[in-house]
C-alpha cells in the first residue's frame, strides 16, 4: 500500500466530524469494556478495512462496531449473527449518534454513554451537533491508509519489547494511534492536562514511559508523528534523533516527525523505525531504564 498524501487542509472538516464519530463509537466500547490500565480498555484498533472496537461484552454475547473506510460504512455485528449497518455520508453528528444509538435497539443492545465529547475544546454534546456534518469519502479512506502503513511500523517496532508494552491502538479522544513501552517503574503524579480528567491523566501514566505514534493534525499542524518519554528526562530536547526531518517541539514537549516527511523519503518505513528507535533510545538512556533487560536481542 502506498502511503497517501494527507493535507490537513484539505480535509480538515471530515477529519473533525471523524473525530467526533469516533467518540460515539469509543464511548460505546468505554461504557460495555472492563477496565484496563492506562485506560486500554477505551481504543480502537486498526483493521484491514478502517478501525474497530473489537469484541464489546453484552451479557451471553458480544457485539462489536466497525468502521469500513473501503465500502463507507459502520458495521455493527454479534456473535448470536445479527448484522446492521449506516451508510458513511456527510450528516451531522447528532443525525450519526442517533443512527448508532438506534441501531444498537434494534439489536436489543441496551447502552448509555457520556455524550459530552472528551479532550476537545468547547464540546458539543453528540445529540446537539450539527456543526461537525462533513465525510469526505475518498479523505477518509487515505486517513486509513496512513493508518494501516502506520500501524505496521508501529507493531514491527513494538515486537522488539519484551517488558511491558501497549498494543498499538488509536485513541479516540486525541485522535491518534500510538504505541507505549515501560520501564517498569512507577512516575510521579502527572500535572493536569486541559479537557482530560485528572483520574484519566494519572492513570495513563501511573508508570514511566516512552510513546510513540501518528496525529492526522489540525492546531496549525499537518499529520505528524510525535514521540515523548514521561517522566521527561532532564536533556531530551537537546538530544540528536533521526531522520534529520525530526525536532523537538517546546511547546508539546514532544518530537514532532511531519508525516509527508516519511511519505517522500526513499524508505518509509526505515524513516519512520529510526524515528521510533532514536526518540526511544534518547529519553530510555537519559531516564537510566534498564534497557538490557526490556529489549529483544536482534
Amino acid at each position: 500500500m502506498q502511503w497517501p498524501a494527507l493535507p490537513y487542509a484539505q480535509w480538515s472538516d471530515t477529519c473533525a466530524t471523524l473525530h467526533m464519530w469516533t467518540q460515539v463509537v469509543g464511548k460505546i466500547r468505554m461504557a460495555r469494556s472492563p477496565h484496563i490500565n492506562h485506560w486500554w480498555h477505551v481504543t480502537l484498533y486498526v483493521t484491514s478495512r478502517g478501525l474497530d472496537t473489537s469484541p464489546i461484552p453484552d451479557g451471553d454475547r458480544t457485539f462489536e462496531i466497525a468502521f469500513d473506510f473501503v465500502a463507507h460504512r459502520l458495521v455493527v455485528t454479534t456473535s448470536d449473527g445479527e448484522t446492521h449497518e449506516i451508510r458513511l455520508q456527510p450528516m451531522t453528528v447528532a443525525d450519526f449518534y442517533d443512527r448508532v444509538m438506534r441501531c444498537l435497539r434494534e439489536l436489543n443492545i441496551d447502552v448509555h454513554i457520556n455524550t459530552l465529547p472528551s479532550e476537545v475544546p468547547d464540546p458539543i454534546r453528540f445529540e446537539d451537533d450539527r456543526v461537525h456534518k462533513s465525510y469526505d469519502a475518498d479523505a477518509a479512506q487515505r486517513f486509513w491508509e496512513a493508518l494501516v502503513c502506520s500501524d505496521k511500523v508501529l507493531k514491527e517496532f513494538r515486537s522488539r519489547f519484551t517488558g511491558k508494552v501497549s498494543p498499538v491502538h488509536f485513541f479516540w479522544g486525541g485522535f491518534d494511534l500510538a504505541v507505549s513501552r515501560f520501564s517498569g517503574r512507577r512516575a510521579p503524579k502527572h500535572p493536569p492536562v486541559p479537557g482530560v480528567s485528572q483520574k484519566m491523566i494519572d492513570d495513563a501514566y501511573s508508570h514511566e514511559c516512552s510513546s510513540v505514534g501518528w496525529w492526522p493534525g489540525g492546531n496549525g499542524f499537518d499529520a505528524s508523528y510525535f514521540a515523548y518519554t514521561y517522566p521527561e528526562p532532564e536533556g531530551l530536547a537537546k538530544s540528536r534523533v533521526r531522520p534529520a526531518a525530526a525536532a523537538w517541539n517546546d511547546t508539546m514537549h514532544e518530537f514532532i516527525l511531519p508525516y509527508d516527511a516519511v511519505r517522500k523519503a526513499a524508505d518509509p518505513e526505515r524513516a519512520l523505525m529510526d524515528f521510533c528507535q532514536s526518540t526511544y533510545e534518547a529519553g530510555a538512556d537519559l531516564a537510566q531504564w534498564p534497557r538490557g533487560e526490556l529489549e529483544r536481542a536482534s
